[in-house]
């Protein structure tokens, strides 16, 4: 009877011990700090969509959203998501211009493309080489876009082109559906700079087809041109060899998209920043191995690991940097350009625009 007696005690002691380690790890659960992250399905955050990367301690889940629904969380009154991918250059001019400060970035470059592939001339405009755009009239769905910031740079810089060479014309419309701002009131350049808006309603394809400017400076490829119309065609030719002869020149990949930290989550949590810094970096390294894989092809192109031997010969093997010291030169060229342009008021560095502990911070080398 002792020993029966003995057997319910200990049963009961187990069970007591089960319910206290359950009600334990469902604390633990709860109290998870949760992260929203949000982005574009980009093939270097796939890991972190899929839950193969993650944060310790941290409950993680990715939200997709356009660049245009990232910038209104980020600088509405909605601020939805702890860690959000947004454009570079509005968050440096809202930073600059209207004191933002409730996000602050780090040094995660989430997109970036070379840009000679977004000029386009009409084929009648006499434009052959860059240095043929002066005096010309250009349209644009916006002066102040990140890609037109870097190509007004390169413009300047390789073939002595200047922002004020040529007319602006700064459509109503975007062939590609995408709302647009036509107040130029955010620009900060003298009276006489030549830039006008364009007619209402009429997007940047429709105003050189019309004749009505003689190129287009645009982050966008324009309808007409993907609708194959034989009277747009690109400035530069050859396109990759002109970007691949810029690299080699300049060593630039230009920076279009960054990462941002909520300042509340920074304040409650200073690891963060780090940990989200590693969390992108590990992410990046997976799509690396899957381009890099030759059992079977993981990405949709038959020449994918040659392409990706190409690149690594010509741009190095971690040639999408993620890093301050890594992307100096870039970061250096940015500040320059938004200044030079007239997209911000007063010329600052840009360290005073990223969280402190990410300044140091580098990748680990796999």
């Amino acid at each position: 009877m002792k020993y029966h007696n003995l057997l319910k005690l200990i049963a009961a002691l187990i069970l007591v011990s089960s319910l206290a380690c359950n009600q334990k790890k469902h604390q633990e659960s709860n109290s998870k700090l949760s992260i929203k992250v949000a982005g574009y399905n980009y093939d270097r955050i796939r890991a972190i969509m899929d839950g193969r990367v993650s944060i310790e301690g941290a409950d993680v889940s990715f939200n997709v959203e356009n660049i245009y629904d990232l910038n209104s969380h980020v600088f509405g009154p909605k601020k939805t998501y702890e860690v959000t991918e947004m454009g570079l250059i509005p968050y440096i001019t809202q930073y600059v211009n209207n004191d933002f400060r409730d996000y602050t970035l780090i040094p995660v470059f989430i997109s970036r493309i070379f840009r000679h592939r977004n000029v386009f001339v009409h084929v009648n405009s006499g434009i052959e080489k860059p240095e043929d755009l002066i005096g010309k009239k250009i349209g644009t769905p916006g002066y102040g876009m990140s890609a037109n910031t870097w190509i007004r740079g390169f413009l300047l810089d390789e073939y002595g082109v200047k922002a004020d060479d040529f007319q602006w014309i700064q459509t109503t419309k975007s062939s590609d559906g995408g709302t647009l701002n036509s107040d130029l009131g955010k620009y900060y350049f003298g009276d006489d700079f030549p830039l006008e808006i364009g007619p209402e309603g009429v997007d940047e394809s429709e105003l050189l087809l019309s004749g009505q400017c003689d190129a287009l400076i645009t982050a966008i490829t324009p309808k007409a041109f993907l609708d194959g119309n034989p009277n747009i065609k690109r400035l530069f030719f050859d396109v990759k060899a002109a970007e691949m002869d810029y690299y080699k020149k300049t060593q630039l990949f230009p920076i279009m998209h960054v990462v941002a930290i909520r300042n509340d989550v920074i304040e409650e949590y200073p690891w963060l920043p780090k940990a989200v810094f590693e969390m992108y970096s590990k992410a990046k390294q997976k799509a690396y191995d899957d381009m890099e894989t030759t059992t079977s092809l993981k990405v949709t192109l038959p020449w994918v690991t040659q392409e990706f031997e190409d690149t690594r010969k010509l741009m190095g093997e971690n040639y999408w940097k993620y890093g301050i010291e890594a992307n100096r030169k870039e970061l250096e060229a940015i500040m320059r350009y938004v200044y030079e342009q007239g997209l911000v008021k007063r010329q600052i560095t840009f360290e005073e625009l990223f969280v402190p502990s990410t300044l140091e911070i580098k990748e680990k080398e796999e």
